[in-house]
């Protein structure tokens, strides 16, 4: 579990969050959702130590990550995994070998042992026998699952996905999210997901957070958001006309 307490975080004169508490389960995906620019991005970069926050903390299982040692903010770093928004793969390393990568930065694994967990990794998540292709040669899709194994590598406790489904087809996109919960079940990690998605977040969402100005302005769950009387959300979410549809077929039961 990941608790946020009081987090507040400016850059200059410009305040970006404010007055963030939250909790982020284990075992569930966890959202994070709002318009480019509310600060979505930001806070997670807060959660995983990339930015100190102004005020309150970042709290895994209970420790306090800003207050933490060099060297307990490692161990809690060697307990993320994470999966960027264009999946971040070198492109000069085979797909193996961008699985081994964070096993080679951190763990203490010979060789064949970095190579036997690779290979793991990529079976759970569909990949196989595209392991001496590069990047460049796999699809969109596949380099996202190849980025999952990557992720998964170090046997995360904690699972960050940016923007997961960002230039993939619907179809595709249902199968990451997929993914994503499965392993999150299957591992029982606690898994943020920041997405504009609004399909994945029906489809996975299962404790969402909706950021609005900076501020945490509603949070809950799939069905507490299709019913939701926040103006500022529903706006949000009923954007398109098929979410929109979706409301309206509700209310005529």
């Amino acid at each position: 579990m990941i608790e946020v307490q009081n987090l507040s975080k400016r850059f200059g004169d410009l305040q970006v969050l404010t007055d963030i508490n939250a909790t982020f389960e284990k075992g569930r995906v966890n959202q994070i959702i709002g318009m480019s620019g509310s600060g979505k991005s930001v806070l997670a970069k807060c959660i995983v130590g990339l930015h100190k926050p102004d005020e309150g903390r970042v709290l895994y299982e209970g420790r306090s990550f800003h207050e933490m040692g060099n060297d307990e903010k490692r161990t809690i770093r060697q307990e993320i995994g994470m999966l960027f928004q264009g999946s971040a793969l070198f492109d000069s390393l085979t797909v193996l070998q961008n699985v081994m990568f964070p096993l080679s930065m951190f763990a203490d694994m010979a060789r064949s042992e970095m190579e036997d967990r690779a290979h793991t990794c990529l079976e759970r998540v569909n990949i196989l026998g595209k392991e001496d292709l590069f990047p460049a040669q796999i699809s969109g899709g596949m380099q996202k699952r190849v980025g999952i194994a990557r992720a998964i590598a170090m046997n995360p406790k904690y699972l960050f996905c940016d923007e997961p489904n960002s230039g993939l087809d619907p179809q595709t996109s249902i199968l990451i999210d997929d993914l994503i919960k499965e392993l999150t079940q299957e591992f029982g990690t606690t898994t943020i997901v920041i997405t504009h998605d609004m399909n994945s977040v029906m489809e996975t969402g299962e404790n969402i957070m909706f950021i609005h100005n900076g501020r945490n302005w509603w949070h809950g769950d799939r069905e507490q958001l299709l019913n939701s009387d926040n103006p500022e959300l529903n706006a949000f979410i009923f954007a398109g006309s098929l979410m929109r549809k979706v409301k309206e077929g509700m209310a005529r039961g």
